[in-house]
Parts: structure tokens; sequence; C-alpha cells
């Protein structure tokens, strides 16, 4: 294992001293997407829509975006995987699909299965390499490349019907991990393979002493609850006594930025952070600083062909859900500072598939960029477009501000007064002004939205502040059966998840007057 980390630390190494080639994204998109539609031009999909006939066009951008039409899940699936789940080969992507993803997001809908191809999975390995290799940078010493690897992620083990095996995206890929991997993997296969996420949390925590952890990855909710249950089995004052070499986390699923303040205080010494945008339709980018919150670079050669359709009125309406004559566009006709709704084209067969994410570009030349929320968890009532990222800044501005050390929050839009509020709920386990909270995140949010700043002088007449227990956060997931590793709790509440929230916080003895008719999505 030691010649092994020598050899990893070694090949990091030789490849930070390589000449950085110049990265030119629209090339790369372009054979991309010659690729996928080459590959796929005699499946039932690729028949369909011509593509030996596209493939013989000299501006293949264009005619493919012209002759494919833009698909949600829901139209992708009712058209086109119901097929591939029932066995059928060669519907959107040759031969058969063996496993298909479980979506464990915030959604109301039922699990959503997406097809996850050998091809997917080479390229989610491929990606994961590349993220390694770009910590050439961060000249860790020799020794670290041999400590173990967390990975807290989803189950091992996958449900098998006779035709598709099924289950979490980070339980997919975990099986078919480099066997050089092994011997840095834990918790291992067989904690791996525990479904149930308490089960798995315990016996994580029983056997953290046994193991010598210097990376750890996962949601960092789930993370921090984990390093708690570490701390408070052993007494201990941080994880550092448990695990001195701890020295990078990997964060998926949300931003870890509004975490780092709890970390450290977990911590003898600050981690360094790496984001990664792994969705269940594929690997889409990964941080390339160990800055909290900084850029993310877009794998532009490796499977994906995106597009991107401007995040506004004209092209989404309040819903979240796109209008009709929405027209998607191609890397180099994009500009940084502009939100965008991200739409893939992938070797797992989603083709101009929109995953509801909305980014925004800090290099279009670098192809680098920041998440900033969702499509359908932007919160506008009357217009004023809050997205989950202008909410979290507001909330952890107000927080630091009045030095609390608080992560858990949710909004949802109210009935007031004949028009518009919005409500808050804080998790805390330290009394704080209320009031005070609803002064400093009102008044951030005017700084940082324009369009909030307009409302609030209308139409959302008021911002109300309801602080409550942070365990209720993780209790509500836990009453609603989603409790799992992939499990984010959603920022924007609204439809089912609102009404059965309202029934939740009443049961614990909170006041949910103003959701009483209310169900703006």
């Amino acid at each position: 294992m030691a010649l092994l980390g020598k050899v990893i630390k070694r090949t990091i190494e030789l490849r930070g001293k390589m000449p950085a080639k110049k990265s030119h994204p629209i090339q790369h998109q372009t054979k991309v997407l010659k690729s996928l539609i080459k590959k796929a031009q005699f499946t039932a999909f690729g028949q369909h829509y011509k593509f030996s006939n596209l493939l013989k066009e000299d501006d293949l951008v264009r005619v493919f975006a012209e002759n494919v039409p833009i698909h949600d899940y829901n139209s992708m699936f009712r058209n086109w995987w119901y097929r591939a789940l029932n066995g059928e080969p060669y519907v959107s992507w040759p031969g058969a699909i063996n496993y298909f993803a479980l979506s464990s997001g915030t959604s109301e809908a039922a699990s959503k299965h997406i097809p996850v191809t050998k091809e997917m999975l080479k390229a989610i390995r491929k990606g994961s390499i590349r993220q390694i290799l770009s910590m050439a940078h961060l000249n860790l010493p020799e020794e670290h490349f041999q400590k173990g690897i967390l990975l807290i992620g989803g189950s091992t083990h996958l449900n098998y019907n006779g035709t598709y095996h099924e289950g979490d995206v980070s339980g997919i890929t975990a099986g078919s991990i480099p066997f050089w991997f092994q011997f840095f993997y834990k918790p291992g296969p067989r904690i791996s393979r525990y479904t149930d996420w308490s089960t798995k949390l315990e016996e994580i925590t029983s056997n953290a002493k046994n193991w010598d952890i210097g990376i750890i990855c996962g949601v960092p909710a789930w993370v921090q609850i984990l390093i708690e249950k570490v701390i408070k089995k052993y007494n201990v004052k941080h994880i550092h006594e448990i695990w001195p070499n701890l020295r990078i986390f990997v964060s998926g699923g949300v931003a870890v930025s509004p975490y780092i303040n709890a970390f450290e205080k977990l911590t003898k010494f600050p981690l360094i952070f790496c984001d990664t945008y792994l969705a269940s339709e594929g690997f889409i980018a990964y941080q390339i600083t160990p800055i909290a919150g900084g850029p993310l670079k877009m794998l532009t050669d490796n499977g994906i062909y995106f597009e991107f359709i401007p995040f506004t009125e004209e092209n989404f309406d309040t819903n979240g859900d796109l209008r009709s004559g929405a027209k998607a566009l191609p890397i180099d006709q994009t500009s940084e500072g502009t939100e965008y709704a991200i739409m893939l084209t992938t070797c797992s067969g989603a083709w101009r598939y929109l995953i509801g994410d909305v980014i925004k570009f800090t290099s279009v030349e670098n192809a680098e960029i920041v998440i900033t929320g969702r499509t359908k968890h932007f919160l506008s009532l009357c217009g004023e477009h809050l997205s989950v990222d202008n909410m979290t800044r507001a909330f952890h501005l107000a927080a630091e501000e009045m030095n609390l050390d608080i992560q858990e929050f949710c909004v949802c839009g109210v009935r007031y007064e004949s028009l518009f509020a919005h409500q808050w709920y804080i998790g805390s386990d330290v009394q704080f002004d209320e009031k005070t909270m609803k002064e400093k995140i009102d008044s951030h949010l005017k700084i940082l939205n324009d369009d909030y700043r307009v409302e609030r002088t209308s139409a959302l007449r008021e911002v109300l502040v309801t602080q409550i227990p942070t365990k209720l956060f993780v209790e509500f997931l836990h009453h609603k059966g989603k409790v799992t590793a992939q499990t984010k709790f959603p920022r924007v509440l609204n439809g089912k998840t609102l009404s059965e929230w309202k029934s939740f916080i009443e049961g614990h003895g909170f006041s949910a007057e103003h959701l009483e008719s209310v169900n703006i999505k």
C-alpha cells in the first residue's frame, strides 16, 4: 500500500508538471456531439430523428438543435426510457441498459429511473481520476496517498428484477471502482451494502477508530452528522483525534461553503474543500481550486454534450416549467454572469435533457461555472425571482453578523394580508432574536436581488422568521422516508412537500397558520 501511495503521488506530481493544454470547450463539445449521434444513429431514437442524415450536415450543432426536441424526465421516460426499463435494447443508446439510477432528490415525484450505461460508468471513472490528478497543486505529503478514503454514499446493494439493476448512482459507480482503489476504500464492501442509513452511520462510527482516513466524500450535512457522532462516541474534542491525517473533504449534492464554520468547530485544523458536480445523469464538473465556493470545471470532452437555456421569464414560467419556443445555446454562445438552465445529451441515452439545475459561467473560455439553484427551486410569488443562491447567501451573512453557527433553513411562499410573504424556518439550538434575523435577511436580499427589493415595496408585504430545533430537519426526512446519503433538505417548499411540512411542524407544537391555503410552486 505504501508503494501504491508513492506511485499515485508521483503520477499526480508529473501531471502537475506537464504543460497545460489550451482548453477549447466548443471544439471538445462538437466532437462529443458527433460521437454521440454517430453511436446512437441506429437506435430507435436515432432512427426516429434521422441521425444518419444529421451527420451529413456541415453545421451539426445547429441541425441537431433544430431537429431534436427538448426533453424533461417525463417526456424522455414516457416516450423512450420505459422501453429500455422493460428490457428492450437499442432504444436511445446501443445495447440493453443494465443499470438504472434512482434519483434521490427533493422532488415530490416517485423515484426517477435514469439509465446508466457502461460508457457512462467509464466517463464517471475518468472524471474522478481527473479530479484526483487536479490535486497536484495542493502539494500534499506522500503518506497522504496511503490513507483511507471514506465514501459516505448510497448503498452498493442494487435491486435486480431479472432485467436490470437499480439503486443510487453512487452505489452503482462504487460497484465498478478500479481494483487498486479497494486498498483505500472505506467503509468497505460489507458496510457499503447497508440500505438503512441509520445502521450504516452506526457501523461507520463503531469502526472509525480502526481506520486512518485522509479524504472524506459525501453530502455536507450527512458528513457533519457522522463526524459529530464519532466525536461524541469517543469523547474527543475534534475529529483529528480519531483521524489525524484527514485533510480533504470532497462534497457533492449541495455547496459546502455554508457548512465550513460548523466543520471548523469539529476539526483541529481547516480541511481542504472540493466540490463535485456529479448528478444521476453523469459527471458534469469538479472544483479546480481549494477555495470553498470556487468555480467548477466542466468536463466538456467526457461523454456529455451541454446546451444552455437562459433562465428568464421568456423561457420559464413561474412554476419553473419551460415555455414553448425556448431556445437553447451551445457553450460558445453563452456569456458570463447570466443564469442558464443546463441541458445534457449523454452517453447514457439522454437527449437534450433538462436536469433542472441552473448555473452561471465565471469563465466561458475555460468552461468554469457555479451552480446557482434549481429551475423549480426559485421562489417567485410576485416577480421577486429569488434563487437558492440568493437565499443561502443572505441567510449566512445574517447568521455571521449575529455570531450564530447555523446551517439549516427552508423557505416557502405564503398568503399574507391578501398578498404575499416569505416564511422562513431556521434550525438553531441557540436562541436568537427572530426580528433581528428577519431584518438582516431582508436587508441582504434587497442588496443581492433588485427584483426582490422592488417587490418588497409592493406585493411582497412581509418576511416571517420562525426558529425551530435543528433536529426537526432530519426528523422530517425520516418522516418522509428519505434519509439516505444523497438526501438534501429542500430549501424551497411547495405543493405536497409544503403540506407535509405544515402537518409535521404543527405536530411538534409550531404554528403553521400562514400555510393554510398556499400552494405556490
